[in-house]
């Protein structure tokens, strides 16, 4: 099995380029793991190793790899309908996923629906989406202007260029610079940044209030705010106050400025409730889904729009027309996995359960939060994040080179749990079958790989 194992990172290593990986670290630094298949919240390898996938295999699997009544919706459906393009066509899946996503999403007292659903391949396509439909609804009233964004400090969106463009994470987007069109930055409501005595309400509001500088500064430019509601993901697990995103959509109603929730990481029940927004009461004027929509199954992007933003492209005129396209725009196998995980939702009553899961979460990272190297430790329902820093306070952080995060993900592979951290920040996000032995594993192997990590700091 073992030699099974390293014919396949030999083979690998000769005609595979990975994503989101300096290459150079293969074979050696960073081992490449390769897995034979998957058992509910574990990978298997061909050597038989189990690993624990506490990242839900960069956040898209929501009920366990290999989910049979996903699998059999898919199969299903490959034997009817595998692909048919959605411009001039149409499809049942397609229909019908567009009608629950609707009857689901999140409503606000005195606000008309989210009312249409425009498909896109993943997470970043479903960004540009959303970007291009805000310009140019403003373009079609001819309010020319309006060519701005606004997005949050420390925020993330996408590889692709528009997507980028809205992300403020130097790793990614510095060396694109050029590339990118100018976008505006707003401080983020972070409660991880909150000033002593400040509670992350208050930080919150903070954050807001220079959001409305920043819209008054710019009055009749900004065509949306992006916001991802509730935690930056890929900054950093960082976490923030509802009240956040309940100021940003009055803000975006006084400026005539779109609200477009980017919803692809903590959407589907990853917060505590189906979508993040509703923890604000809000509901935005895009709504971009992914990660999770298919279960984790399939790539698959949404974006919801209100009737009012879909009205704004009717005309004679093909150029006011929303002509952004996909080959596999509205993918039947796709949207096949993605009503099956909807059906899951309330066969199972799967909200129900992640709640007392995450209660099991942050019983057993209590004991971790008192670690000398862990600053802070937050939870925003089924995602939970540790700080690790030099001394355990913000003051401190580790230096990039010592690479304790690199460190610690190693020392948790060695002992079979998936820890891909984001920078010196470690997070839980497994699926939502995961058990209580599998949280306790979790838990302790937390422990170690800080420790291990952070041996030498």
């Amino acid at each position: 099995m073992l030699a099974e194992a390293d014919a396949w990172r030999a083979r690998d290593l000769s005609v595979l380029w990975h994503p989101c990986t300096q290459m150079r670290e293969h074979p050696h630094t960073l081992p490449l793991v390769p897995i034979a298949h998957g058992e509910g919240a574990w990978l298997v390898g061909h050597d038989g190793t189990r690993y624990l996938d506490a990242v839900s295999s960069w956040w898209t699997n929501l009920f366990g790899h290999a989910e049979p009544r996903i699998g059999a919706a898919i199969a299903a459906q490959a034997q009817s309908l595998e692909q048919v393009m959605l411009a001039g066509f149409t499809h049942a899946p397609a229909v019908e996923l567009a009608e629950r996503l609707l009857a689901v999403a999140p409503h606000q007292m005195g606000r008309a629906l989210l009312a249409k659903v425009f498909y896109a391949d993943n997470g970043s396509a479903g960004v540009e989406v959303a970007l291009k439909m805000a310009f140019h609804w403003f373009h079609n009233r001819g309010e020319h202007t309006r060519t701005k964004f606004i997005a949050l400090e420390n925020g993330y969106h996408g590889e692709t260029l528009g997507a980028l463009a809205v992300g403020d994470i130097p790793l990614y987007r510095r060396v694109y610079a050029p590339l990118l069109t100018e976008a505006l930055f707003a401080p983020s409501p972070d409660a991880y940044l909150a000033q002593p005595g400040e509670s992350p309400a208050d930080c919150a509001r903070r954050a807001a209030d220079a959001l409305a500088t920043l819209l008054e500064d710019h009055a009749g430019e900004v065509c949306a705010v992006i916001v991802e509601p509730r935690v930056q993901c890929a900054g950093g697990m960082r976490m923030h106050h509802p009240d956040y995103l309940s100021r940003v959509r009055e803000l975006c109603d006084a400026s005539g400025a779109f609200l477009i929730a980017d919803e692809i990481a903590v959407g589907f029940g990853r917060t505590g409730t189906l979508f993040a927004s509703e923890q604000s009461g809000v509901m935005p004027d895009l709504l971009c889904l992914s990660k999770g929509l298919t279960g984790g199954f399939l790539p698959l992007a949404a974006v919801l729009a209100t009737q009012a933003i879909y009205d704004g492209f009717l005309d004679d005129s093909r150029e006011r027309a929303f002509l952004h396209s996909h080959s596999y725009t509205g993918n039947p196998l796709a949207c096949a996995a993605a009503l099956a995980s909807l059906d899951i939702f309330r066969a199972d009553d799967v909200l129900a359960r992640n709640r007392a899961t995450a209660r099991s979460m942050a019983t057993l990272a209590e004991p971790l939060a008192a670690h000398r190297h862990v600053a802070d430790v937050r939870q925003a329902g089924m995602m939970l994040a540790f700080e690790l820093t030099q001394d355990g306070d913000k003051a401190t952080p580790f230096p990039a080179t010592a690479r304790i995060g690199l460190k610690a993900y190693r020392a948790a592979l060695a002992r079979g749990v998936v820890l891909r951290p984001l920078g010196d920040v470690l997070y839980w996000m497994p699926p939502y079958c995961v058990d209580d032995d599998a949280l306790q594993l979790l838990a302790d192997v937390t422990r170690h790989a800080i420790d291990e990590a952070t041996s030498c700091a």
